[in-house]
């Protein structure tokens, strides 16, 4: 067994994990090393689409064997590769159907507990979608956007709007290539049936297809997300909040939202604080309700509300062993059988809300968008109840602030005033080589590699070699609880012209965007930037970067293509699911080079990440005409002990 210190470099975790060891409990930390992995599976190698398998082709000799409908390596990486693209398209794309969805209800007064909280956004979003706009009355616009939206998910022919605001170059490229998305769930199917046995077997024609399916994501079903979660939650503006474990409070009722979708957590959110359920809590002997959250919808209710981040998604079961967690209110993703073994143990209700998401030792509180506050009375009523149940209670004294709340607008303002927004100081500090490129640093945990550690060794040496780093989703949190997230940072750890930057402005070096469908926030960011000038005419063309070190979703991989797809240079650690396949990796690694103008990249070892990126910015800006001669920051050993998290 590793020792504790081995999986994880946060020290609230490392607490936790000494104490399920004691007491006996299981983990993700745990079973992973149960789980030894499957040769065959991590290759991509391995079929089981039909009923005559599996089918196993050992990577190592590929010209040897088959699968049974004869079936080649080629095919089944493939098949497997684009199965993954399937199902990260279907999550995010669910996702962004439940708010436009909720955005039509509260449109026509049926879901009367939520309301339009950014007109402006909906304004701007309705001129996008061409929708009238004159005299009318903001519901009517609300309830015409929402539908458009929703259309876009059924929608057969033509060319996603949202994907419209795209860099020409860009729509040119995917219109040549036959990938431009068509409608959301289209390609999800389509994708589907062209894996089915018998149906697509040229590798080549299921990436591309890969790329179309993508594409629906992060221009269709996670920006639908996005802008329509802004204009009824409100479009986030930079807050300041804590993170880690150490968030938790032993005196009052503690309420841990966990999942992804902010329909739910924004309804905990004004239950938890009405004078009655505080009265309520204090009945039961707690000094009040105290929300925090896991994973990305804990990145929601943090950017919107400040609301303390208890932890990313390898601690979920982590919070349960404090002891201190009175309910955790699921939806859906990303969330762990395990909390309800765990739960079963302790005082703690697994309360699942989604009719998608059952499970186990979970006590079911089904939420509807019409009864949506009284529903969420009800959890956190549920949450009081439990508080006199108590056991003893360990919460790691370890917590750290952060800023967060980063998006296109607020960039937009920060960087031009009200009057004057504009990305023209961002583009001149990139020409003029005080910002050396941007480089997103997204994705999830992972306890095949040490928890948190590879997040923040990337991110302290991409911002250590100038370079403006922004992040969403579980990897943002790992960040931000070493301080990054904090705008004072900037001076000891940026080189000059970044640092000035930072100061000038007000913000970290390290920006939190958001949620794992705010990466659609991300496109929009490059998008403004090529509209900006200076830094050429395509996304493909700006000395900018995306990488995943810690993945694990199949959402992740969604993600990585439809950058690649929207010409961002994209790096995947851990393990990359192609291998099996020289051919497939080749035409992901190269060919899409070729097609996309950038492509997918894999590197496990993160010094060697961010040098691969950092050549990449920097053949960018040769080829921009803005490149200076710099020597690479390197991490020693002794900068290495400095990072504390």
């Amino acid at each position: 067994m590793a020792e504790n210190e081995e999986k994880t470099v946060c020290k609230a975790s490392i607490e936790m994990l000494k104490k399920a060891e004691a007491e006996g409990m299981d983990t993700a930390f745990q079973r992973v090393e149960q789980q030894k992995g499957c040769a065959f599976g991590e290759a991509g190698s391995c079929c089981r689409l039909c009923n005559m398998g599996p089918c196993r082709i050992n990577p190592k000799k590929p010209d040897e064997s088959r699968g049974v409908c004869g079936a080649n390596i080629d095919t089944i990486v493939a098949r497997n590769f684009a199965r993954m693209v399937a199902g990260g398209t279907s999550a995010h794309s669910d996702h962004g159907r439940a708010v436009a969805e909720t955005l039509i209800l509260a449109a026509k007064g049926e879901a009367k507990d939520y309301e339009i909280k950014d007109r402006i956004k909906l304004l701007e979003v309705a001129a996008d979608l061409g929708v009238e706009i004159g005299e009318r009355e903001i519901n009517d616009i609300a309830l015409e956007v929402g539908e458009r939206c929703l259309a876009m998910f059924g929608q057969q022919e033509g060319e996603l709007a949202f994907a419209l605001r795209a860099p020409e170059p860009r729509k040119e490229i995917w219109r040549d290539l036959r990938v431009f998305p068509r409608g959301i769930d289209r390609e999800v199917v389509e994708l589907m049936h062209r894996t089915n046995i018998g149906v697509d077997q040229d590798y080549e024609n299921i990436l591309m297809a890969c790329a179309r399916c993508a594409l629906a994501d992060g221009w269709g079903g996670s920006m639908v997300g996005t802008e329509l979660q802004d204009i009824l939650f409100g479009t986030p503006v930079p807050l300041e909040s804590k993170i880690n474990l150490g968030v938790l409070k032993e005196d009052e009722v503690n309420i841990v939202v966990h999942g992804h979708e902010p329909i739910l957590s924004e309804m905990i959110v004004l239950a938890a604080s009405l004078p009655e359920m505080q009265e309520k809590a204090k009945q039961v002997g707690a000094k009040g309700i105290n929300l925090a959250g896991i994973c990305c919808t804990a990145n929601e209710i943090l950017t919107r509300h400040g609301i303390p981040i208890a932890g990313n998604v390898l601690q979920q079961e982590l919070a349960l062993l404090t002891g201190a967690v009175e309910a955790m209110v699921v939806d859906v993703q990303c969330i762990y059988q395990g909390i309800g073994q765990i739960a079963s143990c302790i005082h703690t209700d697994i309360i699942t809300t989604s009719p998608k998401a059952k499970m186990p030792y979970a006590r079911h509180i089904e939420f509807h968008e019409d009864r949506a506050l009284d529903i969420a009375k009800e959890i956190v009523s549920a949450a009081i109840e439990n508080f006199p149940k108590r056991g003893k209670v360990s919460i790691p004294d370890v917590r750290e602030s952060l800023i967060a709340g980063f998006n296109h607008e607020y960039i937009n303002y920060m960087l031009g005033g009200k009057f004057r927004a504009s990305y023209r100081p961002l583009n001149d500090g990139v020409i003029d080589g005080r910002i050396r490129g941007v480089v997103g640093v997204v994705g999830c945990n992972n306890p095949r590699v040490t928890h948190d550690d590879i997040h923040v060794r990337v991110t302290k040496e991409l911002v250590a070699n100038g370079c403006l780093v922004v992040m969403t989703g579980c990897a943002a949190q790992s960040v931000a609880k070493t301080g990054l997230m904090l705008p004072e940072v900037a001076r000891k750890i940026c080189p000059q012209g970044l640092w000035e930057i930072c100061e000038a402005v007000g913000i970290p070096p390290v920006l939190h965007c958001g949620s794992c469908v705010d990466n659609s926030r991300i496109l929009i960011a490059c998008t403004a930037m090529v509209h900006e000038g200076g830094l050429g005419d395509d996304i493909s063309e700006l000395p900018v970067a995306g990488c995943a070190p810690e993945w694990m979703s199949e959402k992740a991989i969604s993600i990585g293509e439809y950058f690649v797809a929207s010409g961002v240079y994209t790096v995947f650690g851990v393990k990359w699911p192609t291998l099996g396949s020289k051919n497939v990796t080749e035409f992901l690694f190269q060919k899409y080079g070729e097609l996309f103008k950038n492509t997918w990249d894999f590197e496990p070892d993160p010094e060697k990440m961010v040098g691969k990126i950092l050549s990449h910015i920097d053949n960018k800006r040769e080829a921009l005409g803005i490149s200076a001669k710099r020597e690479r920051v390197l991490f020693d050993m002794a900068m290495r002990r400095e990072l504390e998290v």
